[in-house]
């Protein structure tokens, strides 16, 4: 019988060695559940499984320490970045630890070891030629005396209208942006319009790269030779992949002109930095090299050879993993190309998106001290709603309802039921094997084919069914007590209850193997109660794991159930964090009056609008100015039709520098009004005046 491209997967993993990777998380905040949700759960869940299957694996995770995200939180704390970075490693590290997240090396860009590898890296690919020197005009803050790289500039994304979207990446549709492509970019330095100057960096001409990368995503395949199965790979991750590639990659910028980060190893190069998205999956590597040392190894067996290796991220990370870091790496010659890169997409909170400028978010580290001994209840809850390929929402309800009518309802009722009954029956000794029924039979079938199953479905990188394939053990054994009921057979055939108590502590052995990868620490305490230890997948399965005349011990109860008033509690919390935020704009820097008196505001008369193709939120307008008709585009389609502006008059700047969006010449500006929910009012005149007017 042939088998599917799954199975066939599966089977090819089964002696396969594995070099794992969770996204280094920016050290410039703590984790919230987002994160964990969709990188660093299904990372260890995946692992440990490997684990238990004997694979040879290494996980490798740490602190990202560089890069403009922590230089701009230092000047909004007033600190210094080491400050910065030192803090939030500190609270992020604890938070994993205390999580069970079990990296076998949890390490820091800032290391010696990693600057050392960056530059090192840097170097081979300068000397191969790889890298081209480029002079360019880019933003520069006259102010503050500095160039503005990434996240120092802010302005309007040319795709979406996001007037918040930043120099490298506009966070609210995920598009890959260069500085120079903000409408209106303003410095977050300084709050002013910054100028264009010269400078020279080193650049990635990716466009060299287009026909093997398309060849190697979406058919697995590099240089003729078949390098991974790309029907494993999401969906979501092809198509981000294949967009950019065929929309034409162009070169990128490898070097920044910053004080913080890896100094660029060249003699002309004073005040360079490597662009913080080739030192960061660099980190990978030294992070690699370090626990080798620590442990003897030899770091280039987990990056050369046969190995696969993975990278767990979310969505908004999937270019830099699946095409620039590939690029990378098959540049650098001598290493492995990711054999996968199952990114998630975003976890919603109670039905808002999560926003740490808000604080609309629930941290880990302030979750695992409300609730230390909760740990696996939101591991359950968070792999339940696995944002793996669409976003998903998680709500206080929502968890106080899988882990009471999930968790403890199914799984912990079964647990109960098998060892209490045991304690009372036999002293808590397990009975023996007697006669089976056809019954017993059909539940042994069962119980033999789940770990298979999950086995599949992890291998095939869906842990939302796997954990579920987990819990229908569960259920199985709670639905074939309830229909034996040795509670009341007892009473009548006390050697036919030993037969199902034998096979009710054989379903709760095996539960304590497959919970493993999911629930940890439910799976110590299984094998405790039981008195039997296997971390072997292989014993998955089997109906004589715990042996007659084993002495298992009084249970404790496994899940609490969650009460209303917890759920009321930490809905209040959110939003009464949210509500004492300042939703006011701070005031901007002052401006001389002669500065001020250089604009030209007007009043206009729109005499004709029409939608921008493609673009949801621009309209064409075309005013009356008093002097002339001039063409404006403005981005105010989703608050008004064009049929309803049509004969409005409005307040108009005339002498904004035109500008062209979406290839069509805007000459001035529309004035809005903007209120704390992003509404947009027209700033009118009380009364009729005709187009011309000024406004003083």
């Amino acid at each position: 019988m042939n088998k599917s491209p799954r199975e066939c997967l599966s089977l090819n993993m089964s002696k396969s060695k594995f070099t794992v990777t969770a996204a280094l998380p920016y050290a410039n905040g703590p984790l919230h559940l987002g994160h964990v949700a969709g990188v660093y759960l299904p990372a260890d869940i995946f692992v440990r499984f490997l684990r238990m299957n004997d694979h040879d694996v290494a996980f490798i995770c740490g602190s990202d320490e560089h890069g403009a995200a922590i230089t701009l939180r230092a000047k909004k704390e007033g600190t210094t970045p080491k400050e910065i970075v030192d803090k939030y490693d500190a609270i992020i590290g604890k938070a994993f630890k205390d999580f069970e997240i079990s990296f076998d090396i949890y390490h820091r860009t800032s290391a010696e070891i990693h600057h050392k590898t960056s530059q090192d890296f840097f170097l081979k690919l300068y000397e191969k030629g790889k890298f081209t020197e480029e002079v360019s005009e880019q933003y520069f803050d006259e102010e503050y005396q500095q160039f503005l790289a990434d996240r120092y500039i802010v302005g309007e994304c040319p795709k979406c209208q996001n007037p918040g979207a930043y120099g490298d990446q506009c966070e609210k549709c995920g598009t890959d942006l260069s500085p120079t492509e903000l409408v209106n970019p303003t410095s977050t330095l300084s709050g002013k319009t910054p100028i264009l100057k010269t400078t020279s960096h080193w650049y990635l001409p990716m466009g060299r790269h287009e026909e093997w990368l398309r060849d190697w995503i979406k058919e697995g395949t590099l240089d003729g030779v078949k390098q991974h199965e790309p029907k494993a790979w999401r969906n979501q991750v092809i198509g981000q992949c294949m967009s950019w590639i065929d929309g034409g990659l162009h070169s990128r910028a490898m070097t920044r002109d910053l004080d913080w980060g890896v100094k660029v190893p060249l003699p002309n190069a004073e005040g360079k930095v490597l662009y913080v998205w080739l030192d960061a999956p660099i980190g990978y590597i030294s992070a690699t090299k370090q626990w080798a040392l620590d442990n003897q190894k030899n770091w280039e067996d987990y990056w050369t050879g046969d190995r696969k290796l993975i990278h767990f991220i979310g969505k908004d990370n999937i270019v830099f993993h699946a095409v620039i870091f590939p690029i990378l790496l098959k540049d650098h010659g001598d290493l492995i190309l990711p054999d996968n890169v199952p990114a998630s997409e975003f976890l919603n909170l109670e039905g808002d998106k999560l926003s740490t400028s808000r604080n609309w978010a629930v941290w880990l580290h302030e979750y695992l001290q409300s609730y230390p001994d909760k740990a696996d209840e939101l591991k359950y809850v968070l792999t339940s709603i696995a944002p793996e390929t669409k976003d998903s929402e998680f709500t206080w309800k929502e968890y106080q309802t899988r882990i009471n009518s999930e968790l403890a309802d199914i799984l912990g009722n079964f647990v109960n039921r098998a060892l209490v009954l045991t304690q009372k029956y036999y002293g808590g000794l397990v009975p023996d094997m007697g006669k089976m029924t056809v019954e017993d039979q059909s539940v042994l079938n069962e119980m033999a084919a789940i770990p298979q199953r999950i086995s599949k479905l992890i291998y095939a990188y869906k842990f939302r069914e796997a954990q579920a394939e987990a819990m229908n053990l569960a259920r199985l054994g709670n639905k074939y007590l309830a229909d034996q009921e040795p509670w009341k057979v007892v009473k009548t055939d006390p050697e036919r209850v030993k037969t199902i108590m034998h096979i009710a502590l054989q379903i709760t052995a095996n539960l304590s193997i497959v919970l493993q990868p999911f629930l940890p620490e439910t799976a110590r305490k299984l094998s405790n109660f039981l008195n039997v230890h296997t971390a072997d997948w292989n014993d998955a399965g089997r109906p004589d794991i715990v042996q007659a005349g084993t002495q298992t011990r009084e249970p404790s109860i496994l899940f609490p159930k969650i009460e209303d008033d917890i759920v009321t509690a930490e809905v209040e919390k959110l939003k009464s964090t949210v509500m004492t935020e300042t939703t006011t704009t701070p005031q901007k820097e002052e401006v001389s009056f002669d500065d001020f008196s250089k604009m030209d505001i007007r009043l206009g008369t729109i005499l004709e609008a029409e939608k921008v193709e493609k673009a949801d939120k621009l309209l064409k307008l075309l005013v009356d100015t008093g002097l002339d008709k001039r063409t404006i585009v403005s981005g105010i389609a989703a608050h008004y039709a064009p049929e309803d502006v049509i004969g409005k008059t409005v307040s108009v700047l005339l002498n904004l520098a035109p500008r062209k969006i979406r290839g069509i010449e805007s000459q001035g500006m529309i004035l809005m009004a903007e209120d704390a929910e992003g509404n947009l009012s027209f700033m009118v005149p009380e009364k009729g005046f005709n187009a011309g007017g000024g406004i003083c």
